[in-house]
């Protein structure tokens, strides 16, 4: 197979299978995972993840390492009340961690977050695609 035809079919198949190599997060105990999304704006890789009653200042830490995005954080129960009882309790509790790949070539540096409204946002700029280098071939 032509090298730079090798590099296309690889690529394609690396961001197909990707899905695959990332873990499922669960909530201790729990069925239901954190809802992430993910998708390109602009140039940019944005990372969204719902994180709906949690402290940002307090619960929540992102780190980049080896060109993956670490996202951990904590839902934390304010008090248990004494005397309820409960007909339904659906919130869940608890804390996760969740790890994404980085673009390939993404500047740590460049990496920022906002949160607002129960909605951690999290935004990679894309490194520009290198134009293909066409090496001479010397004549001997």
């Amino acid at each position: 197979m032509v090298p730079r035809a090798k590099d296309l079919f690889d690529r394609v198949f690396d961001d197909r299978l990707d899905f695959f190599r990332r873990p499922v997060l669960l909530w201790p105990g729990e069925g239901a995972g954190v809802h992430v999304e993910e998708f390109r704006e602009d140039g940019t890789l944005v990372v969204r993840a719902e994180l709906a009653g949690i402290d940002p200042d307090k619960d929540v830490e992102i780190s980049v390492s080896d060109h993956t995005l670490h996202i951990e954080a904590e839902r934390r129960e304010e008090e248990k009340k004494e005397g309820r009882d409960y007909v339904r309790q659906e919130f869940r509790y608890g804390s996760f961690v969740r790890d994404l790949p980085l673009p390939s070539g993404a500047s740590e540096g460049d990496v920022k977050a906002t949160y607002k409204d129960g909605i951690l946002e999290v935004r990679v700029p894309m490194p520009e695609a290198k134009p293909l280098t066409k090496i001479p071939i010397a004549k001997s």
